[in-house]
């Protein structure tokens, strides 16, 4: 990937909303360059089993989930509904 060049989408995001929690603990750069790795089929801190989950999910149109880290090293979700309509940035604790 060239600087400047974004991943290629995988599927829509839908509206992109947070958590008030998410939003209190995260920067907005965490946030962005995580939307824009679960979009681009980065799905983070996944074990290999929830990889294949989201991949099939893909396909058959299911709910996506991946893990992040911030720059601070806390742990956090984005969500995708499978209708593709909402994508939500929340804490673990938030679920």
């Amino acid at each position: 990937m060239n600087a400047g060049t974004l991943p290629t989408a995988k599927f829509r995001l839908g509206r992109i909303v947070s958590t008030p929690n998410a939003l209190a603990q995260l920067s907005s750069d965490d946030i962005l360059t995580a939307i824009q790795r679960h979009q681009a089929g980065d799905w983070g801190e996944l074990d290999e089993h929830d990889r294949q989950e989201n991949e099939l999910s893909l396909k058959q149109g299911f709910r996506l989930l991946s893990v992040y880290r911030s720059g601070n090293g806390t742990k956090f979700w984005l969500i995708t509904e499978a209708d593709r309509s909402v994508t939500t940035v929340l804490m673990p604790e938030d679920y």
